[in-house]
C-alpha cells in the first residue's frame, strides 16, 4: 500500500491491536451503549479494562508503562472503538494526545511523574484549551498564569475541555506574556490542587459518553515544573498535539462511517418493500456503494497520515486531509444510514440516529473541517496576503 512517500501494510501486531481494541468493544461496551448515551454517562470504570488492555499506552514506550506501539495501531484502535461508541474513541484518542505531548515535550521529570500512572494506573488525561471568546483562534486565550516565587497562579475559565471532569492531569494553556500566540504557555495542571473547579458539565447532542467540562481556575498555584516546554512556546505547543490528535478524529470518523455501513447493509437485506429486500432497489444499493467507497478512501488517508507520523516525516497536511474527508463523509453517510432505514431510523430502535449524532462533532472539534482546508490551502498557495 501506498502512501506517497511510504510504503505500508498492516503488520500482524497492528491487526491483533485492532482486534483486541474491537473485542473489548464488543464485551464491554455495546451491551451499555445505548443506556449509556440515553443517560449522559460516563462510564469511569471502562477505562481500567482498557488500561490493563494497553489501549491507553498505546504509542508510549515500554519503559514509561506503554505498549510502544505506533500510530497506525492507534488508529485502529481508536476506529475499532468508535465503531461501536464514538464517545469512548474520544475519550482514548485526548488521553492519548496528551501523553504523547508529555513524551515529546516533557522533561524526565515530568514523563516520570505523569506517564506510568497514565498508561498503567488508571489515571486519565484531559486538554483545556478553548475558552468562551477563543475557539479557532485560539491564540486569544485570556485565561492567565502569573509567576511568583510560589509557582504560577492560574486565573480564567476554560470551556469543552475533554475529559476535564475526570482527569488526573489537565494540558492547559495560560496566557504568561503580552497577546498573540507568543504569549501563551501550556501546563501540565494536577487536578486534585485546590482552586480548580469543574463550573459546568456539558450536555451534548453526541458523544455523551464523553466528558465535556467547564473548568474555573480561581487563583489555583501549580509549581514553576508544571510548565510544558518554554515560556511562550505553549501555542505551538497545543498546535503540535492537536496536529497527532486530529489522526485520532480522522480514525474516529472512521468507526462512525463503518458502523453506517455495517447496520445499512444489514437493514438493506432484511427489510423488504414492494416484495423484495430494499437493498436490490438501486435507490438503496448506490448508497451502500458509495458508503462502502468513501469508508475505504477515508481509512486509506487515515492509515497514510498515521504512517507517515511513524516515519518521522511531515503528516500535518495529511492529517488534515485524513480528518476533513473522514469527517465529512462520516456526517454525510449517517444522514443516509437514517435514509436507508426510514422512519425506523429516526427512533432510538436503532442506533443509527446515535451515529448521527455523533458524527457532526467530528467537524468542529481539534481543528474544524474550515480550519483543515486553510491547512490544506496554503500547502499549496502559501500564506497569501
Amino acid at each position: 500500500m501506498s502512501t506517497g512517500d511510504v510504503q505500508f501494510e498492516l503488520t500482524a501486531e497492528q491487526r491483533q491491536i485492532g482486534e483486541l481494541a474491537a473485542q473489548i468493544a464488543q464485551r464491554e461496551i455495546a451491551p451499555n451503549v445505548a443506556r449509556w448515551d440515553r443517560e449522559h454517562a460516563f462510564p469511569r470504570d471502562l477505562y481500567a479494562t482498557l488500561t490493563d488492555a494497553g489501549l491507553m499506552g498505546i504509542v508510549v514506550p515500554e519503559r514509561y508503562g506503554g505498549v510502544g506501539a505506533d500510530y497506525v495501531s492507534y488508529a485502529l484502535a481508536i476506529e475499532a472503538l468508535a465503531r461501536v461508541d464514538a464517545g469512548t474513541a474520544v475519550t482514548v484518542s485526548v488521553h492519548t494526545m496528551i501523553c504523547n505531548a508529555i513524551l515529546t515535550l516533557g522533561t524526565q521529570e515530568q514523563k516520570a511523574r505523569w506517564l506510568p500512572p497514565l498508561t498503567g494506573g488508571n489515571a486519565i488525561a484531559a486538554f483545556a484549551l478553548t475558552e468562551p471568546d477563543a475557539g479557532s483562534d485560539a491564540a486569544a486565550i485570556r485565561a492567565t498564569a502569573r509567576r511568583t516565587d510560589a509557582g504560577y497562579v492560574l486565573n480564567g475559565r476554560k470551556q469543552w475541555c475533554t475529559n476535564g471532569g475526570y482527569g488526573a492531569v489537565t494540558m492547559a494553556m495560560f496566557r504568561t506574556g503580552a497577546p498573540g500566540a507568543k504569549g501563551v504557555s501550556a501546563f501540565l495542571v494536577d487536578n486534585a490542587l485546590p482552586g480548580i473547579v469543574v463550573e459546568k458539565v456539558t450536555e451534548k447532542l453526541g458523544i455523551r459518553t464523553s466528558n465535556t467540562c467547564d473548568l474555573l481556575f480561581d487563583d489555583a498555584v501549580v509549581p514553576h515544573d508544571a510548565l510544558l516546554g518554554a515560556p511562550g512556546d505553549g501555542f505551538g505547543n497545543a498546535m503540535t498535539a492537536l496536529q497527532g490528535g486530529r489522526i485520532g478524529i480522522a480514525a474516529q470518523a472512521c468507526g462512525i462511517l463503518a458502523a453506517c455501513l455495517e447496520e445499512s447493509v444489514k437493514f438493506a437485506k432484511e427489510r423488504s418493500a414492494f416484495g423484495k429486500p430494499i437493498g436490490a432497489f438501486e435507490g438503496i444499493s448506490f448508497k451502500l456503494a458509495q458508503m462502502a467507497t468513501d469508508l475505504d478512501a477515508a481509512r486509506l488517508l487515515t492509515y497514510r497520515a498515521a504512517a507517515l507520523c511513524d516515519a518521522g516525516l511531515p503528516f500535518v497536511v495529511a492529517a488534515g486531509k485524513a480528518k476533513l474527508f473522514a469527517s465529512t463523509a462520516a456526517r454525510k453517510h449517517a444522514a443516509e444510514a437514517i435514509q436507508i432505514h426510514g422512519g425506523y431510523g429516526y427512533t432510538t430502535e436503532f442506533p443509527v440516529e446515535r451515529y448521527y449524532r455523533d458524527a457532526k462533532i467530528t467537524e468542529i472539534y481539534e481543528g474544524t473541517s474550515e480550519i483543515q482546508q486553510i491547512i490544506i490551502a496554503r500547502s499549496l498557495l502559501g500564506k497569501l496576503e
